[in-house]
């Protein structure tokens, strides 16, 4: 068992009371549980990836430790940006996709530039 921390941006009330009723609300949308199982966890995930479907604009984001991982914490991510933890010289970083010209021109930061 170990600590689980999930992170929330504009998910509905419905989401919102159901990781209330399972874990502390630390702040708006964040919520954390020192000793919860991987079984527990896992069932959490799979009521949130459900629910998830009827969400408009709204990400999710799951943290544990997890030593077989890089860095020793695992990550799970529904809605955008998706987030890989990949290992790079000894440093942990977060990866995301490049997105398309399509996406970039639909993006409310408008396009990346290059410094």
């Amino acid at each position: 068992m170990n600590v689980t921390t999930i992170v929330t941006r504009n998910v509905s009330g419905r989401i919102r009371g159901f990781l209330a009723s399972s874990m502390l609300e630390l702040a708006p949308g964040v919520y954390s549980s020192p000793r919860q199982s991987s079984r527990v966890r896992d069932q959490i995930w799979s009521v949130l990836s459900e629910w998830f479907v009827e969400e408009k604009d709204a990400s999710i984001i799951m943290l544990w430790a997890d030593p077989e991982m890089p860095g020793g914490q695992n990550i799970r991510v529904l809605g955008l940006p998706p987030i890989d933890l990949v290992e790079m010289d000894g440093i942990v970083l977060s990866r995301t996709d490049l997105p398309t010209p399509r996406e970039e021109k639909d993006s409310v930061f408008g396009p990346c530039r290059k410094p």
